[in-house]
């Protein structure tokens, strides 16, 4: 893609708020990068109706700042992270949250999930483009990635927005992460009433909810959740059942 010809726009520069709220600030080129993703989204969006947020502070707080804090439980980032460790975003979409991680984290290898292939093409355009070497593509469903032996608990880390049911996220993430690897699920409201419901499907999956994390943005102050699931057993292969089960028939 030609950066030249894209929309000039600024991101906020605001490295008082990334060090108050992650105890961490982005490095200038990792400042440049995100300038250039933003970029990116907001051209692609054009004909791909990728995203409703292209204001640049909202685009900064919903998409980079969301995407980090759901990696920093209790305002540190998940210990190891840029030590090699295989990460998969499932339903990546326009590649949030996981092109943010691979930009923070070099050292780490992340997978983007997506099944839909339009998506996919551009991504790839984003990461030729950004020359994210570590960051790779995956067509499919996860359903159908979860009972593949090469992505079958393989992963250290799964991260997933949660669009639907929150047990049907975990039925599509804790297959694909290894014994001891982390699921983080990214929510928006959270009730005392749904936990009862999650932990009876962790449990069949193989996992435990090891944290939820209740945080409010910092520039509009909303209300988000943070759920991390730890994997402590092996999941049985009958998860996850076939595709559009999960969705139809949440455990």
């Amino acid at each position: 893609m030609d950066i030249e010809s894209l929309p000039i726009n600024s991101l906020p520069d605001i490295g008082e708020i990334w060090q108050k709220t992650l105890n961490w600030q982005p490095t200038n080129l990792q400042q440049n990068q995100f300038q250039q993703l933003y970029q990116l989204i907001i051209t692609g969006n054009r004909q791909l109706n990728l995203t409703r947020i292209t204001e640049p502070d909202e685009f900064w707080e919903k998409h980079l700042w969301d995407s980090l804090r759901g990696i920093a439980p209790k305002q540190q980032f998940i210990p190891g992270i840029e030590k090699g460790k295989r990460i998969i975003d499932i339903g990546t979409g326009a590649g949030f949250p996981g092109i943010p991680i691979s930009l923070v984290f070099p050292d780490s290898q992340v997978t983007l999930l997506d099944s839909t292939r339009k998506k996919i093409t551009f991504i790839e355009e984003i990461l030729s483009t950004l020359a994210l070497s570590n960051t790779q593509t995956l067509l499919g469903r996860a359903e159908e990635i979860g009972q593949e032996n090469k992505h079958r608990q393989h992963y250290d880390l799964a991260v997933i927005r949660a669009v639907s049911n929150v047990s049907v996220c975990a039925e599509y993430s804790l297959p694909l992460v290894k014994k001891g690897g982390l699921v983080v699920i990214y929510r928006g409201n959270w009730t005392e009433a749904e936990n009862q419901s999650l932990e009876d499907a962790v449990i069949q999956l193989g996992g435990v909810i090891e944290l939820i994390e209740e945080f409010s943005t910092p520039l509009s102050n909303s209300i988000r959740h943070c759920l991390y699931l730890r994997k402590v057993a092996n999941t049985p292969i009958s998860f996850p059942r076939a595709v559009g089960i999960p969705t139809q028939k949440p455990i």
